[in-house]
């Protein structure tokens, strides 16, 4: 790790270590259907096949493992809209760890089911993300709790990391690799292996135009709050977060836009294409490589697949 805190792809190798015992590598698979439609190579890193159904899995053993016997036994809390809540609830359990999650109000109730299910004591508080980051904020003060945060945190990103080391290990040709972001973890873990194992690797993040926070404060170079209604909740923040600014800030090559019809869509498209599961978010990186055909064209390009928790409520939405 570096002198700021900034994760290395030794962390990420270290991280690939603790994971083993509890995480099988996810496959990277290539659709022919995906391949005519984007004009390009497309691997689809299915990190929706986790336990938890999410990449964030990774992040979470590699933290929780870490923790000392004093914070194991003070408990953690983290907020979250979903998919980071459950990688903390599901290492808590592996661990022996007690983990509170503070959720929004409307909270995706598959995400919530799961944590519970994992033995998490889930609190649902305010409309959004920040509200419930917020609440969680105040109660780790007033217990004692150790609190992890969603992003700023160097052993999420290192564990996430791990995921983009299977890619480049499995498909080491790679041109792109596009990945979708709401606090930035994943696209973190991206840049600090892509440009550790191939400088020209590109990697490109992609968050919805309804959620900008991160996108704007990587293009003004200091952090920027904006408003936030995708229905998306895994790219649903109203704020960016300085650790993973940071590195995106030093090794992103480029962040995009999409909107929220564009992931919409394309959530179709790889439920119709891949006979897999798909949440909104999970589907960012592919509304990225669509609705821009002529940059990818004839390339060699990974998308993301970041999570497949689509509720039952939003999956009927889709052909609404």
């Amino acid at each position: 790790m570096t002198s700021q805190g900034v994760p290395d792809l030794g962390d990420v190798l270290a991280a690939r270590l603790r994971i083993a015992p509890y995480l099988q590598p996810t496959p990277a698979y290539r659709y022919p259907a995906l391949d005519n439609l984007a004009g390009a190579q497309v691997w689809v890193k299915h990190e929706n096949h986790q336990p938890i159904g999410a990449f964030k899995a990774r992040g979470g053993i590699n933290l929780v493992a870490q923790l000392s016997e004093d914070e194991r036994s003070r408990g953690v809390i983290t907020a979250s809209t979903g998919n980071h809540g459950q990688s903390i609830a599901y290492a808590a359990s592996i661990f022996g760890v007690h983990a509170i999650i503070c959720v929004p109000k409307e909270a995706n109730p598959v995400k919530v089911d799961s944590m519970r299910s994992l033995g998490a004591e889930v609190i649902f508080h305010g409309k959004d993300f920040d509200d419930a980051r917020e609440h969680c904020e105040k109660l780790a003060a007033e217990h004692g709790y150790r609190y992890i945060h969603s992003a700023n945190e160097p052993a999420l990103i290192a564990g996430v990391g791990t995921g983009t080391l299977e890619l480049l290990q499995a498909q080491p040709e790679l041109e792109a690799i596009v990945v979708p972001v709401g606090g930035g973890s994943g696209a973190c873990g991206a840049c600090v292996v892509a440009k550790a194992v191939r400088q020209k690797i590109e990697v490109i993040a992609v968050q919805s135009d309804a959620a900008p926070s991160a996108y704007l404060s990587w293009r003004s170079g200091e952090l920027t709050p904006a408003p936030c209604g995708t229905f998306a909740e895994g790219l649903a923040t109203r704020t960016s977060f300085e650790l993973t600014q940071q590195i995106l800030r030093e090794l992103l090559d480029d962040f995009v836009l999409v909107s929220d019809a564009d992931i919409r869509a394309a959530t179709l498209i790889m439920i119709e294409k891949t006979k897999n599961l798909v949440e909104p978010s999970g589907a960012a990186a592919l509304a990225a490589v669509l609705a821009d055909p002529d940059r990818f064209a004839g390339r060699k390009v990974a998308v993301l697949c970041s999570g497949g928790n689509i509720s039952p409520a939003q999956l009927l939405s889709l052909w609404g």
